[in-house]
């Protein structure tokens, strides 16, 4: 049982799909007319979570994500440029799919754009208008009224006359209320056009998501999401022109869902304030699965505070579950080699099948824990914590087999996988260990060889007390990529 909390109802829902084994999700998208900031970034990523979380539970997704690549700020940056408006949006959708990539962020099914939706904007701003709830000025603009939609503000509760004029609406002495928005912008010198009943113009804001969510999800899908800065005006606009159209208040999405605001020293990371990274500069500094990790550490309705300490505190999070992948990755190598199981004593069998048989009950309980996050609301906070506690269990258990306080036997093999296979299914579904450079072939053996006489010469410098050389010998190897453990068992080494 999955619950959602659900903006419009101000609760927890438990969550029932619109058709059986099929989910239906859109997210409003970006204004190509800038680099992708950081605050940009985490929408996608917890809807790509949610995405891969129902496909783990064997739902068809269907996720549809739009590109506002006309619009007054991208006509602006066009001007400032002296290039054309169509090379800025295609410049900027560009870098974002080059970040998205990085943060393993999958594509969405389609990603429409304004600039290739005009019939249906124009014929939907046609309906609202014989029905009665937009209106034409002289000029060609276009309004919706407020006051002719009872309902208007339900999503964000606020009452009509407590409304403020949100971004995008510009003020109209000659609209009928203070609150009507634009669906349709005449055309101004210089600025593109498109020809259309009400005459040469483009469309305003909200009216472009409506038209583009209804003709690829049809009247009624599951989810709609975004940013929390989105609930007004942006998606209360989209509720009141879509059901008004349609002439059904309970049609357009039946569950919506937005995330916190990303802060920097707790204000909102905003391009027009200015304080914002852009997500290609992160990625200069931190690896993108760092990235997308830190995203994710945070219950999604929460704000999130970015520091570059609390980044680098993310890598070394990141870096532990890592050593786990590794850890689990050459139990498998050994395994398909033969080489996992030792001879031991036999005293000690029963010792080696409480702990391998111990680490995949511990995984089993883990995953059941994850999936009971993950079914509250998407905490993948929580489910993160969950992985965390494999991990360790694992780094143990991985340590003492090295050392030789384990021996395992066959069956033991088995049961490993198992352990593996569940913790790449909690990784599958946060999204990393997807990224990662492919290691050059050589040969281990060797490797395995070399190793050997340099951590033993580190050793003899440590028992002759020339700290010197067995410090440099460690951090000239830090700086190869190999990561030096000195346990009581012995020295472990590992790529880092």
């Amino acid at each position: 049982m999955i619950q959602v909390y659900n903006t419009m109802t101000k609760r927890k829902e438990i969550f029932k799909p619109l058709k059986k084994d099929e989910i239906s999700i859109y997210c409003c998208g970006i204004t190509p007319n800038k680099s992708t900031h950081i605050g940009n970034a985490r929408p996608f990523v917890v809807w790509d979570v949610i995405r891969r979380y129902f496909a783990k539970l064997g739902y068809k997704v269907r996720y549809i994500q739009n590109f506002t690549d006309v619009d007054d700020k991208i006509i602006a940056a066009a001007n400032k440029e002296n290039s054309t408006w169509q090379e800025v949006s295609a410049r900027n959708i560009k870098i974002y799919f080059q970040a998205m990539d990085a943060l393993n962020v999958r594509r969405a099914d389609f990603y429409p754009k304004v600039s290739e939706t005009m019939t249906e904007i124009i014929s939907m701003i046609e309906t609202l208008i014989n029905k009665g709830y937009a209106y034409k000025l002289d000029n060609g603009d276009v309004y919706y009224s407020v006051e002719a939609n009872k309902n208007y503000g339900k999503l964000s509760g606020r009452k009509l006359e407590e409304m403020m004029a949100g971004a995008r609406i510009e003020v109209d002495e000659r609209k009928r209320h203070p609150m009507d928005f634009a669906l349709w912008k005449s055309a101004k010198e210089g600025e593109p056009f498109w020809e259309s009943p009400f005459g040469k113009g483009r469309p305003g804001w909200h009216i472009e998501c409506s038209a583009m969510s209804l003709k690829y999800l049809g009247e009624k899908f599951d989810f709609h999401g975004g940013g929390a800065d989105l609930i007004f005006p942006h998606h209360e606009n989209e509720i009141a022109q879509s059901q008004c159209a349609i002439g059904d208040e309970n049609s357009f999405a039946q569950y919506w869902l937005h995330n916190g605001f990303l802060t920097i020293d707790n204000q909102k990371m905003s391009s027009s304030e200015g304080n914002f990274f852009t997500v290609e500069d992160i990625l200069k500094k931190f690896p993108g699965e760092v990235v997308r990790l830190f995203l994710l550490q945070t219950q999604y309705r929460s704000p999130l505070d970015f520091a570059d300490t609390l980044m680098e505190n993310t890598r070394t999070a990141y870096n532990r579950l890592k050593t786990s992948y590794d850890y689990l990755n050459d139990i498998a190598k050994r395994i398909e080699a033969g080489t996992f199981v030792k001879s031991k004593p036999e005293k000690s069998a029963m010792i080696t099948l409480s702990q391998a048989g111990g680490l995949v009950e511990l995984a089993e309980r883990l995953m059941s824990s994850f999936e009971d996050a993950m079914n509250d609301d998407f905490n993948t906070a929580l489910a993160i914590s969950y992985m965390f506690e494999l991990s360790r269990d694992v780094n143990g258990y991985y340590n003492d087999y090295i050392s030789g306080k384990i021996y395992p036997r066959g069956t033991d093999a088995f049961i490993m996988l198992r352990v593996r296979e569940i913790f790449m299914d909690m990784a599958s579904i946060i999204g990393i260990f997807e990224n990662i450079p492919e290691e050059k072939a050589v040969d281990d053996e060797l490797v395995n060889k070399l190793m050997n006489i340099i951590i033993s010469i580190r050793q003899d410098a440590r028992s002759a007390k020339n700290w010197a050389v067995a410090d440099k010998i460690r951090d000239e190897l830090k700086t190869a990529g190999i990561i030096l453990e000195d346990t009581p068992q012995g020295v472990n080494w590992k790529n880092a």
